[in-house]
């Protein structure tokens, strides 16, 4: 079978009963992170702007938007709340294929679930898992630069896979489905480049792209089938080429992606994160001040170039600051940490947090995989003459250096709290563990109501 014959195979013949223990935990687990990280990006500047156009793109109380409480219909509550879980760089991602694709898939699915009923955690956990499948796979058979916005593209196809599973399409409606997707794909790395926050908007569009796909296919409007491998197909196009299937083919049905996603312990780029965890680590072991460093050097591929080594200034976005190394790693020089609050207008202000961020800069190591995001290392050299160097070969809070339960709940806990408006600390609590519990649930539309703070009468 070819790509897409292989992948709407799996995602339709997979059953709960097929899911390994580990993806079934992962899965909750990652579920619980994309809810939480979804409600604190209620507090993004940028929502104001989203919350007044949407009632000009649709009426209808059909999904909640998570924190925010209104009810807008599937497609434009589905872009909120995908824009909400990737706008602050917090969200889950696949080291390796570069993919964030619960942004744009939880938010179709639990929308879905919302508006249909009777939608329980066991169905909920395979149409989730097997649509993780459908993007990973899809992101990890590419081999060129990334020049388009792989996130926002592979994410928009697995959310269209997940809906497609949800709701029992048959194989033709499914590719039909996926094909219309694949005619509404969008989103390249000049938002990336420029630091705009239209780079988390790409996402939530791909997400109501998903949703618009979704009911043309179901309603039997056809779209073009070999949307992968064809000449003018995902591969061609998007990765000039250069995807070799091959070289991942074996592993769909037998490796559940969703083992192998990571967690984001600060909400900023990924391509940050090693940068981060060394300074942090450097300045814990060696009770090292601000003031004693001399310069930083993050030494990383091409693609941790071109991510995130733009040179801090002030005046910077948030945006622009999440995709920054120098203004993330000095941030946890001088705080201890790099949380939410550190992205606000009065953070951003801060004349110290610039003037550390001149003295660190990233350069290319000459790795020749132009997707790689690791290994990284990082030098560190103080006035005082003394040198410092970590390897990173592995980001914090990946597969190989998990988060914990605890740091999990701590980031769960962190993100509702920061929700707008907050949510209550029982509500919180009762969401945390009724979605480490999902596959009990009947009916998830019980959690989806826990995704507001109840409003004053």
């Amino acid at each position: 079978m070819n790509a897409i014959d292989t992948l709407v195979a799996h995602v339709l013949r997979t059953r709960y009963e097929d899911l390994p223990a580990a993806a079934v935990d992962a899965a909750k687990t990652f579920i619980l992170d994309a809810v939480g990280v979804g409600l604190s990006g209620s507090r993004h500047p940028r929502m104001v702007s989203l919350r007044q156009a949407a009632p000009a793109l649709g009426s209808g109380a059909e999904t909640t938007v998570w924190g925010s409480g209104e009810r807008l219909p599937l497609a434009s509550a589905v872009m909120l709340n995908a824009y909400q879980v990737f706008n602050q760089e917090f969200d889950a991602i696949h080291d390796r294929a570069v993919v964030h694709a619960f942004a744009c898939i939880v938010p179709a699915a639990l929308g879905y679930a919302e508006r249909e009923g009777g939608v329980d955690g066991p169905r909920l956990i395979t149409a989730i898992a097997t649509g993780l499948d459908f993007a990973i796979y899809v992101a990890l058979a590419q081999r060129a630069p990334m020049r388009f916005f792989r996130p926002a593209m592979c994410g928009g196809l697995g959310a269209t896979a997940t809906l497609c599973k949800l709701a029992g399409l048959d194989e033709t409606a499914t590719r039909d489905a996926l094909g219309l997707a694949y005619s509404h794909l969008s989103g390249t790395m000049q938002a990336h480049i420029e630091g705009s926050p239209a780079v988390g908007l790409q996402v939530g569009l791909n997400a109501r792209a998903a949703v618009t796909a979704f009911e043309l296919a179901r309603a039997g409007f056809p779209g073009p089938r070999d949307i992968l491998e064809g000449p003018y197909g995902y591969f061609a196009l998007y990765d000039a080429g250069q995807a070799d299937w091959d070289a991942v083919r074996a592993d769909v049905g037998r490796v559940f992606q969703i083992t192998r996603m990571s967690h984001k312990p600060y909400p900023t780029g990924r391509a940050t994160h090693s940068g981060i965890g060394a300074v942090l680590d450097l300045m814990r072991q060696h009770a090292l001040q601000p003031q004693d460093v001399e310069s930083v050097t993050v030494r990383a591929s091409s693609l941790i170039v071109r991510l995130v080594g733009r040179r801090a200034h002030p005046g910077m976005d948030s945006a622009t600051a999440r995709l920054c190394m120098g203004y993330a790693m000095a941030t946890a020089m001088l705080r201890g940490r790099v949380g939410i609050p550190d992205f606000d207008p009065d953070a951003l202000a801060q004349a110290s947090t610039f003037e550390l961020a001149a003295r660190i800069q990233v350069v290319d190591d000459g790795n020749p995989d132009p997707n790689a995001m690791s290994p990284q290392r990082v030098e560190l050299r103080l006035k005082d003459g003394r040198e410092f160097t970590v390897d990173m070969p592995a980001f914090p809070g990946s597969p190989e250096r998990p988060l914990g339960v605890a740091e999990q709940d701590a980031k769960f806990d962190a993100c509702c709290a920061s929700a707008q408006p907050p949510l209550p600390a029982t509500q919180t609590e009762e969401l945390a563990r009724r979605l480490r519990g999902l596959e009990a649930e009947q009916d998830v539309r019980g959690i989806v109501r826990l995704l507001a703070a109840a409003r004053a009468s």
